[in-house]
């Protein structure tokens, strides 16, 4: 789980996009990159996330190098983490239509 984009099911965060940068049994913890940064991520039950496991189509392999990157345990900054957020809505956008 740890490294894939994440939606809010619950809460005043309702419908907002994450990525899981930690998990425990029975949390995860999010960040956006802005409000929620690597510093200070979203506390958050499991339940009341959505996965996301559509593959991003960007032209960088920025989201597998920040996911690979997280799970290794390296360093991901929180402007990667917005990058990845911003190139996944522009791409959603695009499906929308």
């Amino acid at each position: 789980m740890l490294g894939m984009l994440a939606a809010s099911k619950a809460g005043h965060d309702k419908s907002e996009i994450y990525i899981v940068v930690k998990e425990e049994e029975k949390y995860v913890y999010l960040s956006d990159g802005r409000a929620k940064p690597l510093a200070s991520p979203k506390k958050k039950s499991r339940k009341h996330i959505q996965l996301i496991k559509k593959e991003m189509q960007d032209s960088k392999g920025m989201h597998a190098s920040v996911k690979n990157r997280l799970q290794s345990g390296a360093t991901v900054y929180d402007e990667e983490i917005k990058f990845v957020i911003k190139q996944f809505m522009k791409q959603e956008e695009v499906l929308d239509v």
